[in-house]
């Protein structure tokens, strides 16, 4: 998890939330958190990179869209995150 991005960290975050969510799915969950419109020039690489680190597998719901779930290798880098997030935040 140390080598993705924040922005990256939040998609996955949200991918681990909902059930094989689509890019749009993401798309709109990640704009209201920050309130503003993202791109798709900024969401879909990545999306590309979460998916090529294995953090989230990438799947075809029908010929144009695709969904994204969620790793074991994904849960377990959020897990870790979470665990050293505690050590300073119930200091």
């Amino acid at each position: 998890m140390d080598n993705l991005t924040g922005f990256q960290r939040d998609l996955l975050y949200v991918i681990a939330g909902d059930n094989r969510p689509s890019g749009q799915d993401v798309k709109d969950e990640v704009e209201q958190y920050y309130s503003s419109e993202i791109n798709h020039g900024r969401l879909y690489p990545n999306l590309d990179t979460i998916v090529n680190r294995e953090l989230v597998e990438k799947g075809q719901l029908d010929r144009r869209t695709n969904y994204y779930d969620i790793t074991d290798d994904g849960l377990e880098a959020i897990e870790r995150r979470r665990e050293w997030e505690r050590q300073y935040m119930d200091s």
